[in-house]
Formats: structure tokens, sequence, C-alpha cells
């Protein structure tokens, strides 16, 4: 029954895919083309039923669990997995308090640091793999379109850094901030005072090494905490969040920008840039999809409608100046990562193991298809917090540093 359900599967696919996916079950027959771009190698036959229901994430299950092997170019895998795909990964889930409660559960402190760990200490060697040479995680800026992925990466820490008007001396702060491509870009060509703060001990470390091989000592630090646990009695100048907001969890986000308003200067700026949900009402990615990223990657990430997201901000008294989408230029991203680790699968796989690997191929190349497909965008999100002055300029009332267009944006420095 299921392999003939199977088989209906693979001979409704749309024109783009026909033809491109074949199933090899356990006893070596085969359910589909004999020449297929995608080829599903089953060891056992619980794959027959995700694979009927097409519940993708599950499949991905499968393959890390070690119950099916996955053979082909990832970016056609990608097209197979849409076209499988039986629902809406985007569809509105139940969620109410029970979905509140887990959430507050899972971002308590230690719980955080352990999920941070989880993710950003696998291996700095392995990141290094694919990452740019700064090792920025987060989504790329192609400003133009030949660029590679260090210029995009360059592009978008700069980016950035001019949405926030850095100047010398300013005290910014870069809340989750990585292996330090921002702080370090912020320090070395705006000349400010940085903090960065992290939870993952791989890059507590790294960063530190930096500051003092690039001279930085007492200009720039970087500290192992929660951003719960920083002082408020030095607010910052200007303040960055990357990728970041991701780990927060839906329930703390009132926690986490009230926090961020409390440590952020009357008139100054902050910069909020993070995956948002494709949908309004899912709790996760539905087909799977959020179950995988939960178990194998992100453990404790949880993403939000970009108008919930500025819902919390305004509610916490945070004045929304700017929001751009970068979704394509996340895909775009994700798929040089995707590229660059499938031409070193052996070393990766030294580094990591083959269940690591196989659950981080998967990842970006599943990632790059909701960003190519709406399933998730990405969000750059500039506000301030207001300091209450109606004089002080030419556009009365401004309260902050913005000056209410855009052109200063991309103007050069």
């Amino acid at each position: 029954m299921l392999e003939s359900l199977v088989m209906n599967r693979i001979g409704s696919l749309p024109a783009a895919s026909a033809g491109a996916l074949a199933v090899v079950l356990p006893g070596g027959r085969r359910l589909g083309p004999q020449q297929a771009d995608v080829t599903l190698r089953l060891h056992s036959l619980l794959p027959l039923r995700h694979l009927a229901s097409g519940r993708v994430g599950d499949l991905a299950h499968d393959c890390v669990e070690g119950r099916l092997d996955i053979e082909g170019p990832m970016r056609r895998v990608a097209d197979v997995a849409a076209a499988l795909l039986g629902s809406d990964p985007t569809a509105p889930t139940r969620g109410g308090l029970g979905q509140t409660l887990r959430s507050r559960w899972h971002h308590r402190k230690a719980a955080d640091a352990r999920q941070i760990r989880h993710h950003y200490d696998v291996s700095d060697a392995f990141f290094a793999l694919w990452l740019d040479p700064r090792r920025v995680y987060s989504c790329a800026y192609w400003s133009e379109q030949t660029a590679g992925l260090a210029q995009a990466q360059e592009a978008k820490l700069d980016l950035v850094c001019r949405k926030l008007m850095l100047r010398p001396g300013e005290r910014f702060l870069d809340i989750g901030a990585g292996w330090g491509g921002l702080l370090l870009w912020a320090a070395e060509n705006y000349g400010v005072r940085g903090t960065g703060i992290t939870l993952s001990r791989n890059q507590h470390a790294h960063v530190n090494r930096l500051i003092e091989t690039k001279g930085l000592a007492g200009r720039v630090r970087m500290l192992l905490l929660d951003y719960r646990d920083l002082p408020e009695d030095q607010p910052f100048d200007k303040i960055a969040s990357i990728g970041m907001v991701e780990h927060v969890g839906r329930a703390l986000l009132p926690t986490y920008f009230g926090k961020i308003r409390r440590l952020l200067a009357p008139g100054g700026l902050v910069l909020n840039h993070g995956i948002s949900a494709g949908g309004t009402r899912n709790a996760q990615l539905g087909a799977g999809i959020g179950a995988f990223i939960e178990r194998w990657i992100f453990p404790g990430g949880e993403l939000v409608h970009i108008a919930h997201m500025q819902e919390a901000m305004a509610e916490q008294g945070l004045e929304g100046l700017d929001v751009e989408n970068l979704r394509p230029h996340y895909a775009r991203t994700l798929w040089a990562w995707s590229d660059a680790l499938e031409a070193q699968l052996d070393a990766a796989r030294a580094l990591t193991g083959e269940q690591v690997l196989r659950a981080y191929r998967l990842y970006l190349m599943g990632s790059a298809l909701g960003f190519e497909r709406g399933w998730m965008a990405l969000h750059q999100t500039l506000a301030s917090r207001p300091d209450g002055t109606l004089d002080g300029g030419w556009l009365r009332g401004a309260q902050s540093a913005y000056p209410f267009r855009r052109d200063y944006i991309y103007r050069g420095r």
C-alpha cells in the first residue's frame, strides 16, 4: 500500500521535477525512473510513510538517523523536497497558553546557554570551512550582483554600521556577537568603543584572541554573558542585535526589547536583524521541518512574524524607524554556504562526524529553499529610544539621532 502511494507521489511530481526522484527499497527494488537526479536509498521502510505524506522534515530526520541516504546535488534535492510537500509549511498552528509556557521554559538562562553551545560550539574549524574568512554567520548583503560571499558579508557589516550612524567614540553594543565580525568591523572602521556578548565559549575565546592580535584591547571587549545580566548603569549610544532574536523565544520578546530599551541611551538607535516567520500564526514550520531544526540545529529557536516583533518592540517603548526585508539575500547566502560545505565534505566529516554533517547539509539546503519560497524572511528593523526632546533640529520632534530620511544610509561614508 505504501509503495503504491509513493509511486503515485513520484508520478504526480510537477513537470519541473518529473523524473527527478527515484527510491531504492531495502531489498534493492527501485521505484521511479532508472536515471534520476535525486535518489533516496532506504535502509528501513519507515521513510515510506513520510514520503507518502510529504513530510519532508521527517525525511530529513530519517537521513540524519541513518534510515535513508540521499544521493544527488543539493539544489535538485531542494527542488524535489518542495515538490513533495503535502501541505503549506506556513499554515497556522495552534499555540495558546501551552506554547507560551514551553517558550518560557526553554529560555531559562541555563537552558539558553546549553542551546547556544549545542549549535555554535560544534567546531570552529567546521564553521570555518564554509563561512567567509570573518565567520559572519548571518545574512549577507549583495549590493553588487557579482560579489563573492566575503565581499557581500563586508557589505552587510557596513550597511549595519551606516544604518546605526556609528561615530568615533560612541559606546556600541553587539548582542550575540558571534565570531566578532561586526564588533571588530565597527571598531576598526568607525572608531567605536565596542562591547560584544555571547553564550558560546568558542566564540568568546576566538574574539578575545582577535582583540589582542589586532591591538584593540581597551577599546573592544567580548563578554561571556546572558543579555539579561548586562549592567544598565552606563547606557550604550548604539546597539546591534544580529541573528540573536531567533534565540530569544516568543514569550520573552517583551523581556528582550525591554532590556534593550534600558540599555540604550535616550535618542540612541538599535538595529534588530533577524529571521522572521513567513506565516503570521505558525509556531514553527510544518511538514516536520520546524521539528527537524529544533532537534538537530537550533534547540529553543523560535520564529515570529515581523508584525509580532514590531508589536513587541513598540510595547517596550522603542520607536520603529525603518524596516527592510532581505529575504532573497539570505537565500543566496545559504546557497553560498551550502556550496562551500558540499565542496569539502571529507574535511567536514573528519571534524564533526557523519550525523552532524548530514544535519547541516540538509539544514543549509532546506533553509535556502525556505527563504526562496517565502516560508521565512529576514528583516532589519531600525528603532530608537525617543528622548522626548521636541526642539533640536530642523525636523522638530525627531527625538533621536535618526534623520528621518534614507539617503544617509546609501551615501559614501
